[in-house]
């Protein structure tokens, strides 16, 4: 198993970044996707969730901001992340989830975005 997130930038507050997360050795449309996010000293936090029906979820401080998706041809999940704040500044990851726990332990290098003014 194999995911490798990208999209990684430095972007203005209020502005917007895609992040991509390429997944191998599974398929994601048989699986729940989460966008996880981590800062130094943090534990990783689940912000984002697809679930193999379609029903997203969102953690509260990126309600509305962010919106997670999938391109199943490309076995590939998104995150559109919109009017973005210095605290959304992470180190960003996806994963398979099983419950609301990450299924595998590869989590791959993640994706930094930073956003300063």
């Amino acid at each position: 198993v194999q995911l490798q997130a990208s999209g990684r930038g430095l972007v203005h507050p209020g502005g917007s970044l895609r992040l991509s997360c390429a997944a191998s050795g599974f398929i994601i449309i048989f699986n729940d996707m989460g966008w996880y996010r981590q800062v130094p000293g943090k534990q990783r936090e689940l912000v984002a969730t697809l679930s193999s029906n379609g029903i997203t979820n969102y953690v509260d401080s990126v309600k509305g901001r962010f919106t997670i998706s999938r391109d199943n041809a490309k076995n590939t999940v998104y995150l559109q992340m919109n009017t973005l704040k210095p605290e959304d500044t992470a180190v960003y990851y996806c994963n398979a989830l099983s419950g609301r726990v990450p299924k595998y332990n590869n989590w791959g290098q993640g994706t930094l975005v930073t956003v300063s003014s």
